[in-house]
């Protein structure tokens, strides 16, 4: 994987203009063709999306679960809405050049909320959408106690989407929940009703063995599949889901539960020996917390901009 840490013109265009815009969405599009598994990590914040985007990775997912525990503090229970969600996907769009996939949930609303809603998130840059057939407030895919709306009113929200997008390169990805309320046969019907509409890639959230796995992934339409870290859906290895077919692989959250992990270590060495000798081995030094946030560029453009 290469990293990016240039500061050409050529970049700075690329983030800030249209045409960057329709060039990470197409340059997403050919990534969906390709059917290779790419791997798609998932960020909350800007800055996160920047680790994701020098470490080499091709796109990153901006994670409606991630965004809840992260900005709100709450669980991933509805709580977010669309307005915090196109906010920070400027704001990655803005220092980012990867193609941005952004969770929009079950489009906040009926079908013209979720209209309402592409508009807002192509508008923030984004490359493509995941909107999901649960009822609203929805749930975490991983958690108990989902239910899904009629297939009518999902095929509805659908046409909005795809009727809102202004460029067609925006991909559409339709998620189902239908696994956990009405078992998996149930859900490989709905996501051949919504591929039929005209979704871009279709998602089976929360498949439970390798065997369900294997047959979402025979599906016509190009897949992604969730893996979550001590959820439902059993990890299976790259080289396993790209033979089966998919074309993403989605790690939503595993850039946060390792900021969890190691924000705990850290400052539980704080707490208990009153300073961070000892610790620094677990800490990013000064100097590559601003190279991550591209300080170099802005003293460069400072100097330029008063004659220093």
């Amino acid at each position: 994987m290469d990293s990016r840490t240039g500061e050409s013109k050529a970049a700075a265009k690329a983030l800030t203009g249209p045409g960057g815009d329709r060039g990470r969405r197409k340059a997403f599009r050919a990534l969906v063709e390709a059917r290779q598994a790419t791997l798609l990590p998932g960020a909350a914040n800007a800055l996160t999306a920047r680790i994701i985007e020098e470490l080499g990775f091709q796109a990153v997912y901006l994670t409606g679960a991630g965004l809840t525990n992260t900005h709100l503090g709450m669980p991933d229970l509805g709580f977010v809405t669309p307005n915090e969600i196109a906010d920070t996907a400027a704001r990655i769009s803005d220092v980012c050049t990867l193609p941005l996939v952004a969770d929009i949930d079950t489009g906040f609303g009926n079908a013209l909320n979720a209209y309402r809603t592409v508009q807002m998130m192509e508008r923030a840059g984004c490359a493509a959408l995941q909107i999901e057939d649960q009822i609203f407030p929805k749930k975490c895919g991983h958690f108990t106690g989902k239910d899904v709306v009629p297939l009518e009113e999902m095929t509805g929200k659908l046409k909005a989407c795809l009727d809102a997008r202004s460029d067609p390169d925006l991909l559409i990805i339709a998620r189902t929940d239908a696994r956990a309320v009405l078992g998996f046969e149930a859900a490989l019907d709905r996501a051949a009703a919504m591929a039929e509409t005209g979704a871009d890639v279709i998602f089976v959230e929360a498949p439970q063995s390798a065997e369900e796995i294997r047959r979402i992934g025979q599906l016509p339409q190009p897949q992604l599949i969730n893996i979550v870290m001590g959820g439902l859906t059993p990890m299976l290895t790259l080289d396993e889901l790209r033979g089966a077919g998919f074309s993403l692989v989605l790690y939503a959250n595993a850039a946060l539960q390792a900021s969890v992990l190691a924000v705990n270590h850290v400052l539980l060495h704080l707490r208990d020996s009153g300073s961070l000798h000892g610790a620094e081995h677990l800490l990013a030094s000064f100097a590559e917390r601003q190279r991550m946030v591209r300080k170099d560029h802005y003293d460069a453009m400072q100097d330029r901009y008063t004659g220093a």
